[in-house]
């Protein structure tokens, strides 16, 4: 179940709480009665396993990735033939 915090708009108490997705959200504050707000906070990512770091991609033997393709060969030119030559 999550743990939600609220903050009194009247006293400015704040708490956190276990509910269930199903309770229904609070509106009086346990310490003075006033009327409470949900606060929301970022949410926190945990990446677990591979594939997430740059070096997860990469061999063994620490092989580099070239910044542009190079160019391909120019064809050598054919050898002359005898036949040609007459």
């Amino acid at each position: 179940m999550p743990t939600y915090a609220y903050a009194c708009k009247d006293c400015s108490h704040a708490f956190d709480i276990v509910q269930s997705f199903t309770d229904s959200t609070l509106t009086s504050c346990p310490e003075c009665q006033g009327t409470l707000r949900k606060k929301f906070n970022s949410v926190g990512v945990v990446f677990k396993g591979s594939g997430f770091y740059r070096t997860d991609s990469r061999d063994a033997k620490g092989s580099t990735v070239s910044a542009a393709p190079s160019a391909p060969a120019a064809p050598a030119p054919a050898p002359a033939t005898a036949a040609a030559a007459s």
